[in-house]
């Protein structure tokens, strides 16, 4: 079993930023492929980024592109989605997944929620206009 806990949401203006935390605990004794998505009420859960366990290669859809960055140590097993020039398109649920068993290797499998076997229960970020 693998644990998520989310961290780092909140209220924020237009434009501003934030920097989301994400922290696995549990078998992790080796590193993981993780993905960031999001939840916005009435609609379904929605992509935002990936990175492969090593943190060599990154995934964005074009919604984020250029205004959000994932990264990771692994040394402390926790993975970060700093997000830029928010919008208040941006406000959902957020949350962090992993796939444990580091199957993905392109943006499609990265993409899909099905490809991930554990999840956190979610932070909430908030853009106000």
């Amino acid at each position: 079993q693998v644990q998520l806990v989310e961290s780092g949401g909140g209220l924020v203006q237009a434009g501003g930023s934030l920097r989301l935390s994400c922290a696995a605990s549990g078998r992790t004794f080796r590193p993981y492929a993780m993905g960031w998505f999001r939840q916005a009420p009435g609609k379904e859960r929605e992509f935002v980024a990936a990175i492969d366990w090593s943190g060599a290669s990154s995934y964005y859809p074009d919604s984020v592109k250029g205004r959000f960055t994932i990264s990771r140590v692994n040394v402390e097993n926790t993975v970060f989605l700093q997000m830029n020039t928010l919008k208040p398109e941006d406000t959902a649920l957020y949350y962090c997944a992993t796939d444990s068993k580091n199957h993905c290797s392109n943006y499609w499998c990265y993409y899909d929620p099905l490809e991930y076997d554990y999840w956190g229960q979610g932070t909430q970020v908030t853009v106000s206009s």
